[in-house]
């Protein structure tokens, strides 16, 4: 501005005002001719050598898009192609500059989506989870209502049918009603096939979740998570605003509790460009939704199979220990993402905590103690005894009972042992420490302790049978017995 109006008001000759302001004669033939900086202008440049090969590479480009992405063409690759198979001669960095035109070009553009009350996106994603000291690589559940953006995360052990249906059932307890509409990615627990196009072959499993439920579903397009992808936001933020520092818990119970808290102080957070908080939106939401079904989805895989002959039946990889009466017996395992029930017809009969690792073995000791009692040798060698940590007033009766009595000392041990079967361990370490005490430890003793909790409740009393105060009944004289043993002697 001081340079053009020293020439074109004041004046003063361009020779003087480029001496004084010490420029050069091109930049002031720009000042007079532009009232502000035009910025950078590129000169015409003539055709590059790498023009003649644009073609090439941008065919090389578009073939690469079907490929597996570590195995695409790398602008060196791309370079390192045309001098071989082209004769180019030029540089590297034309080449790169190339291919960053041409994948900018080809970047795909995505529509804005409209977002309904009412509807929903669920996917999966990953974090590393502290649990007992033992780091590993957990998938965490994503339920995602765009509409208000309220949502729902949760940390399963396994990506699996289980985990899938326990997301739902906990999600939908957590909004307090259902979807109407849900977008899925095409996860194998819910797609059992690909039928082209939206055509989908579902899994017995996400029909049973449907059927109860009576939500729509909705698949995404192969590759294109552009199509749920508020849920996939979601579950970034996830990760990073809950899942960071790395947790460490006792349980991912504890951490999922957690996790709970924390959506639901999300609710009072205020979107950009909304008036109202998230609960107040899914307050409104929740009105064209469906209501919750009276009774929960049991979210348990059934698999009906048969004990083998070492009472163990095997679910997802595992072993698991039923009585020994049901050895070769069939029975019904429900497994859930927490516990693993087995049943015998209607009769429960094992209940055991989920094993997540393979082809591991869990033990109950008492499905095994009455197969003791008939092969007493193996008290020391059975391996489902191993590791069984008892109080040591069961040490104590061992000893003295094999000290008094020998091997029949070990049957009486293995009889004691049997009562945890109808009785809770603190009972039945009470009963035996007061045997103990006694001087008798026997099992018919331990048994009468045991029973002596609730004599209280077995007494016999004349309440309400006021007629049976009327009764009189007589002393018994126990020379009636003498006579009763000499009558006896006489008829023999």
């Amino acid at each position: 501005a001081r340079v053009r109006r020293k020439i074109l008001i004041e004046g003063r000759s361009k020779r003087s005002v480029m001496k004084e302001e010490e420029l050069h004669w091109e930049t002031l033939q720009k000042m007079l001719a532009h009232s502000r900086p035009p910025g950078y202008r590129r000169v015409h440049q003539p055709e590059r050598k790498i023009d003649v090969h644009r073609q090439w590479v941008s065919g090389v480009l578009d073939l690469d898009r079907k490929m597996p992405r570590k195995q695409r063409h790398s602008a060196k690759r791309i370079w390192e192609r045309l001098r071989e198979e082209r004769g180019f001669g030029g540089g590297y960095t034309v080449v790169k500059e190339l291919v960053a035109e041409l994948k900018a070009v080809k970047r795909e553009v995505f529509m804005p989506l409209i977002h309904r009350p009412g509807e929903a996106q669920v996917d999966f994603g990953h974090a590393l989870v502290n649990v007992n000291g033992v780091l590993k690589k957990c998938p965490f559940f994503v339920m995602s209502l765009p509409y208000s953006d309220g949502f729902f995360v949760q940390v399963f052990e396994r990506e699996n049918t289980e985990a899938f249906w326990e997301g739902h059932v906990r999600a939908f307890r957590f909004f307090g009603a259902v979807p109407n509409r849900i977008t899925y990615d095409n996860t194998r627990v819910a797609v059992a096939q690909m039928l082209g196009g939206r055509e989908r072959k579902l899994t017995d499993g996400f029909l049973q979740l449907k059927s109860h439920y009576l939500f729509e579903e909705h698949f995404c397009r192969p590759a294109r998570g552009n199509e749920k992808g508020v849920v996939e936001g979601i579950v970034r933020y996830g990760r990073a605003n809950f899942l960071v520092p790395v947790p460490q818990v006792r349980s991912l119970e504890e951490l999922n509790a957690r996790l709970e808290e924390s959506c639901r102080a999300d609710l009072e957070r205020r979107l950009r460009g909304k008036t109202g908080s998230k609960k107040e939106l899914l307050d409104e939401e929740l009105g064209v939704m469906r209501q919750l079904p009276l009774v929960d989805f049991e979210a348990s895989r059934v698999v009906a199979t048969r004990a083998n002959s070492l009472s163990l039946v095997r679910f997802d990889s595992n072993d698991y220990s039923v009585p020994v009466r049901c050895a070769h017996r069939e029975v019904v395992v429900k497994g859930d993402c927490e516990r693993v029930r087995i049943y015998r017809g209607e009769e429960p009969v094992a209940d055991h905590r989920r094993i997540w690792e393979k082809e591991q073995v869990c033990f109950e000791p008492v499905h095994y103690l009455a197969l003791l009692e008939r092969k007493p040798g193996a008290l020391d060698f059975a391996r489902p005894l191993e590791g069984w940590r008892l109080p040591e007033c069961f040490q104590v009766l061992r000893r003295r009972l094999e000290a008094d009595h020998g091997s029949e000392g070990t049957r009486e041990y293995i009889g004691v042992l049997r009562l945890l079967e109808r009785h809770r361990l603190p009972r039945l370490k009470a009963a035996v420490a007061a045997a103990l005490e006694r001087g008798c430890p026997r099992r018919q003793l331990i048994a009468q302790y045991l029973f002596g909790e609730n004599r209280e409740a077995a007494t016999f009393r004349l309440d309400g049978r006021e007629h049976l105060k009327m009764v009189e009944v007589a002393c018994t004289d126990p020379g009636a017995y003498r006579a009763l043993l000499g009558t006896k002697e006489e008829v023999a």
